[in-house]
């Protein structure tokens, strides 16, 4: 493995827990904010659509633009950092709320 491509790796598997980190905590802060909105419905679609097109470019630029060779090794470490970046944002959600905590919105 020549340094280029462990750079290029490494950069792939930051760039993965970066786009993972964006997407999971813009979900969390949508979720808890979604009862404090007249159209929790807009937001939501709204964030979804958002948070999604930029973790496919960000997968795209990893994938495509970085350049021609080791195209679906960097896609991999790259889908594996979003992957880790989920599990981390579960576990610390999951530990951190109670689901008996969850209020009703007010009408």
């Amino acid at each position: 493995m020549t340094a280029s491509l462990f750079f290029q790796l490494m950069l792939s598997l930051v760039t993965g827990l970066l786009l993972g980190a964006f997407f999971f905590g813009g979900l969390w802060m949508t979720v808890r904010n979604l009862q404090n909105v007249p159209y929790p419905w807009l937001l939501f679609l709204l964030s979804a659509m958002g948070r999604t097109l930029l973790v496919l470019t960000g997968f795209w630029c990893v994938g495509i633009w970085l350049s021609p060779t080791h195209q679906w090794q960097r896609l991999a470490i790259c889908l594996f950092g979003f992957v880790v970046m989920r599990v981390l944002f579960t576990r610390a959600i999951k530990t951190g709320t109670d689901s008996t905590t969850i209020q009703e919105r007010p009408r």
